[in-house]
């Protein structure tokens, strides 16, 4: 008796076990998409993503397995491979298609790889990440095949306690931790060349909207994104807190902005090149009128570009900001002091003497706030501990701001008052 499945006179196969099982499968998500999760309790909904989660990955395998053996239908097709057949019938990006017949290719020769996948304990973008650093190592002259298995089975064992970011990192220095005596210095080698490459791929371009913004774009190392997002979560998490508990809750990536500009205004321009002797500074050039207007605008900088008068007062709190004023005929009144900005020993003592802000419905504490002059400096204010105040930079901002007023009460806090 034939184990062979009955072929009609048509040639087609009615009891094929794989069409029946894919049938079924099909039938089975169809019946799973009618039922609501939210009516399923907290428990539930964890344990079938975790199913669904192995059961991607298992799907996952299958697919790439058709794939690995998928030659004939590029030569039927006539393309290269079976992503100019996913492209026209499955309209699946010929990018994207290529990627998983490569894909496809790469994990049928790593066994460990590929049973990992059968079992759903490794998701195929995990697969994808563990190839390529199997692929590097094979192409290192230097690695041995048992390099190649060992980091096999160290790269599957991580995956299923890693994310596909870190186990990238694993794979980045797997040779290192197979064999460290030998691959120490060519892991350094290898770290040294990454840093030499983000040195050269590092640019800075800022293109202004014509609204009042700049928009920045850059790219940097790893190092100095990592250091720079952790001085800006630094400054902007005590801000998003203070904002939400005094009832205005703001964008993170809005804080995050504002935290930005402010280590740009905070810098110590002290530790800038010197030109011609003098440390880099930014000019902002006004009149008398303008000075004590506050609907005047000020020119930044020597091209010209406008700001508020208010905004440059502001400015002269903190930044390396020297005032130009000029007189009815455009003479230069004043140029600039020494001792504008309060030094590190007045700015404890005003932390000592204030503990906060002192805006009256504001208490962030003394480490976020910024020294601000009673009466601009740009006006003859001293920068002494009578003339100053402490005040966050969201306070600092508003005392600045031509819509408000301000007095200052008996107990030394800032009153706002919105003018009508």
């Amino acid at each position: 008796m034939s184990l062979e499945p009955e072929i009609n006179h048509w040639g087609i196969n009615p009891e094929d076990p794989i069409d029946a099982e894919l049938a079924a499968l099909e039938s089975s998500l169809d019946n799973l998409l009618t039922r609501d999760p939210a009516y399923w309790r907290t428990d539930e909904k964890k344990d079938r993503l975790k199913r669904l989660e192995i059961i991607q990955a298992k799907q996952a395998a299958l697919k790439l397995r058709i794939l690995a053996v998928s030659g004939d239908i590029a030569e039927e097709t006539g393309s290269k491979d079976a992503s100019g057949w996913m492209l026209t019938e499955l309209l699946v990006d010929k990018k994207i298609g290529r990627s998983e017949v490569k894909l496809a290719a790469a994990v049928s020769r790593y066994e460990l790889v590929a049973a990992g996948l059968a079992e759903g304990v490794i998701s195929q973008d995990k697969a994808r990440v563990i190839v390529k650093a199997l692929e590097a190592i094979e192409a290192d002259p230097a690695a041995s095949r048992e390099n190649l298995v060992l980091a096999e089975k160290l790269l599957v064992d991580n995956a299923t306690q890693m994310t596909a970011e870190d186990l990238k990192n694993v794979g980045k220095r797997i040779l290192f931790e197979v064999d460290p005596e030998r691959f120490e210095a060519a892991e350094a080698k290898a770290l040294q060349r990454e840093e030499e490459r983000a040195q050269r791929r590092t640019f800075f371009t800022s293109r202004a909207n014509g609204d009042g913004t700049v928009e920045i774009h850059a790219r940097v190392s790893n190092a100095v994104a990592m250091r720079l997002r952790t001085m800006l979560d630094s400054l902007a998490q005590p801000r998003k807190l203070s904002a939400e508990n005094r009832g205005r809750k703001t964008p993170y990536d809005r804080l995050l902005g504002q935290a930005f500009a402010r280590v740009i205004e905070t810098y110590d321009v002290d530790q800038l090149p010197r030109h011609g002797g003098h440390a880099t500074t930014v000019f902002v050039t006004l009149s008398v009128e303008d000075l004590r207007n506050d609907l005047g605008t000020a020119a930044l900088g020597f091209d010209g570009d406008q700001i508020t008068a208010a905004e440059a007062r502001r400015m002269a709190c903190n930044a390396d900001l020297i005032p130009v004023v000029l007189g009815s005929d455009s003479e230069i009144l004043d140029f600039g002091r020494s001792a504008r900005l309060a030094h590190p020993v007045q700015h404890r003592a005003l932390r000592l003497r204030d503990k906060c802000c002192q805006a009256e419905d504001c208490d962030a504490p003394a480490a976020w706030t910024e020294a601000h002059h009673l009466k601009p400096w740009s006006e003859g204010g001293l920068t002494n501990l009578a003339n100053m105040v402490l005040l966050c930079p969201s306070d600092h901002r508003r005392i600045h701001d031509p819509d408000y007023t301000y007095e200052r009460l008996p107990d030394g806090r800032i009153r706002f008052t919105r003018r009508v």
